[in-house]
């Protein structure tokens, strides 16, 4: 396992799909019934998994190859108003992460999320599953005008938490979001258990630290705020 060193962290922000929560099943089942009724053979569910972490988009250039799909389109919104619909039928935290919250809130260490999904899909997620309350920040992808790997809603989720970005940790399952970590001068820490594709080498993202599983992932986060595991 590796750690983090030589500085006191005072926050840690999560990435959503794939690093705290598990969405795949919605997500990938929305994708599948779309197909369906579309005349197409679905995509197998761990294929449509692995690309979660691309959003709506991605998904559907996976699901539709022929379609040049864009962001705002009569596919994309279809997407989008199906999987609101059903956004957490069975999505679950991470196994092993709702512990690791619990104890960030037990010693008052600010913990949030930065995510690239629309705020009208995390919002009712966030609070379905508990979570909305306790964050002391959510930055979804239409908060700002941009979105990662722009480092502006990592330093607007740290300036929220009253900290500074060199004391702070993000921790995502992609290379956008560990590139956004690092041009927001914050410690990274890549999750290998998310949703990553064959084409992806976590290894090459440069990330500070690479958690395999979630309860790495718990070690890690709570050696680097001095907390034991």
């Amino acid at each position: 396992m590796s750690e983090l060193y030589g500085v006191e962290y005072n926050a840690v922000f999560f990435d959503l799909d794939g690093t705290l929560i598990d969405t795949a099943p919605d997500m990938v089942a929305v994708l599948q019934r779309l197909q369906q009724e579309y005349g197409i053979d679905p995509v197998a569910y761990d294929l449509g998994r692995s690309n979660v972490s691309r959003g709506a988009i991605g998904l559907l250039s996976l699901g539709f190859p022929e379609i040049d799909v864009e962001i705002g389109d009569a596919l994309h919104q279809e997407y989008l108003e199906r999987y609101a619909e059903t956004v957490c039928v069975e999505s679950r935290v991470f196994d092993g992460l709702n512990e690791m919250l619990d104890q960030l809130d037990d010693i008052d260490c600010p913990w949030g999320v930065v995510t690239n999904k629309p705020e009208q899909l995390t919002a009712p997620l966030l609070a379905e599953l508990g979570l909305a309350d306790r964050s002391v920040c959510t930055i979804s992808g239409d908060t700002l005008g941009v979105r990662k790997p722009d480092p502006a809603p990592l330093l607007l989720a740290c300036e929220l938490a009253g900290v500074e970005p060199a004391t702070a940790i993000y921790v995502g399952d992609a290379e956008h979001d560990i590139e956004a970590g690092r041009r927001a001068g914050m410690a990274t820490i890549a999750v290998s258990y998310g949703y990553v594709t064959e084409e992806d080498d976590p290894r090459e993202w440069d990330a500070d630290v690479i958690a395999t599983t979630p309860q790495e992932l718990t070690q890690i986060v709570l050696n680097a705020v001095n907390l034991e595991a």
